[in-house]
């Protein structure tokens, strides 16, 4: 085995990170500046919008503690790829997050907006419906004594927040923290407020939406609240429906049997087993109110297991679906199983941008962390989207959506030398990546139009 031979010299200046300045033209084609600095002005000192975009900046590098910034302090590439005037340190950057938290926070979500709006990023539909998937998660914190950590659904101290997120591609269009503890439907009608609005201006007046939800939010001031929403988009001219899985709490299965035998759906799959599939009208009541919805309820009876086994008695599973939805009832449900495919959105939050435990103690602080993360988390969905499914992208698998860690891996941990010459600041990438040169010029002309337009 050879012996290499170890070096450093000052006449280069090397990075490996040089899919940074693609981030940097996201924030431009997002208007962080015009966004952020009006709103939370500074008398003196550094300017918002650069503590916003050094905290972006590392998220989209799958770094998300505050002492990762000392190493690019001296760095000029991570202050020219992201426009900085100068960069934070670790201090002064834990500390303008605190006192400004709730004021970041209530801009962030208006950046991904921004940056989906004027990028043109496609959101694809699924069998005809703009679907978007709502759904909590938890994020493991044990250990710690930050404000807020309780226990959560999963058995672990941490947090639990809530997330939207829109079409196939799986962009975020709502990320908020909550308390561990916290249940599903607690207080998620202020988050439909905020979020309603957010699709009407994203998603095209002549495409359907579909809200899809698991049990956890089957309440009847949350169902009231999207039928309401129904109706004031049925007002303006466009479609929206949902479904949320039904959570068949305390109900008497030996009378859901009975009204099968009613009304003779039953179908026999199997030697012992029989399933029937209903589709019936409920009144349900919030407060002086009460609104008729469809449930569709699937009954499966058992008196043999899969492995043969008689039963001394017969087992019974309930599941069902509320929806607004016309179609059929196996529509209904296959719509719903597509529902799954936003746990891996979760898990790349979690993992592939190291959020899994939040860096500061305060909650206020870690939520702001939360909402930059969204928008990192959309910058580089982007990237992945247009770079990396089309016919210049670095040969690999067919697939529709690239995951985060492709994207940080393939784009954002592309080594090159970084020169700053004749006022022009030039990346050389050597040879042997020309698939990777071609994505990387084509993505940056696409933001770099997408900054320049009005």
């Amino acid at each position: 085995m050879p012996r290499f031979e170890v070096r450093q010299t000052g006449k280069l200046n090397l990075t490996s990170y040089s899919g940074l300045a693609l981030i940097g033209q996201c924030c431009q084609a997002a208007q962080v500046e015009a966004v952020i600095d009006p709103k939370i002005p500074v008398s003196q000192g550094m300017r918002t919008s650069d503590i916003v975009k050094s905290v972006v900046g590392l998220l989209s590098l799958g770094k998300s503690d505050f002492e990762a910034i000392e190493p690019f302090r001296n760095d000029r590439f991570f202050k020219e790829s992201l426009g900085l005037t100068k960069v934070p340190g670790a201090v002064w950057l834990r500390q303008r997050l605190n006192a400004k938290a709730e004021a970041i926070r209530d801009l962030a979500d208006e950046l991904s907006l921004r940056l989906l709006e004027r990028t043109e990023a496609p959101i694809t539909p699924h069998k005809g419906y703009v679907c978007c998937d709502i759904d909590t998660f938890a994020m493991d914190n044990s250990g710690t004594k930050k404000e807020a950590v309780s226990r959560t659904y999963q058995g672990f101290d941490g947090y639990t927040p809530i997330a939207a997120y829109l079409g196939n591609e799986g962009w975020n269009t709502g990320l908020e923290l909550r308390p561990g503890s916290r249940h599903s439907a607690f207080e998620t009608h202020y988050f439909y407020e905020r979020l309603f609005p957010r699709i009407e201006r994203l998603v095209k007046p002549d495409q359907p939406v579909l809200l899809r939800e698991d049990s956890g939010f089957d309440g009847a001031q949350l169902l009231f609240a999207k039928a309401a929403e129904r109706d004031r988009q049925a007002a303006l001219g466009r479609s929206l429906d949902f479904i949320c899985k039904w959570n068949p709490r305390k109900q008497d299965k030996a009378a859901w049997v009975k009204r099968a035998e009613e009304a003779k759906a039953w179908v026999e799959t199997r030697p012992g087993k029989r399933e029937a599939l209903l589709s019936l009208d409920i009144e349900r009541a919030w407060h002086k109110e009460k609104r008729s919805f469809r449930l569709i309820v699937r009954v499966v009876e058992r008196t043999i297991d899969k492995k043969g086994q008689h039963l001394l008695a017969p087992e019974v599973e309930l599941e069902g679906w509320w929806t607004t939805l016309s179609c059929s009832a196996e529509e209904v449900i296959e719509l719903y199983q597509h529902h799954g495919m936003h746990e891996q959105f979760h898990s790349e939050f979690k993992t592939d941008l190291d959020l899994e435990r939040l860096p500061s103690g305060k909650f206020d602080t870690n939520d702001v962390i939360l909402h930059l993360a969204a928008f990192a988390y959309n910058c580089l969905r982007l990237l992945g989207q247009i770079g990396l499914t089309g016919e210049i992208a670095p040969i690999r698998h067919p697939a529709k959506r690239r995951r985060i860690r492709t994207v940080l891996q393939e784009i954002m941990y592309r080594a090159a030398k970084f020169v700053a010459h004749a006022r022009r600041l030039i990346l050389d990438f050597g040879r042997g990546v020309a698939a990777n040169v071609a994505v990387f010029v084509m993505l940056q002309n696409r933001l770099w139009a997408a900054a320049s337009s009005g």
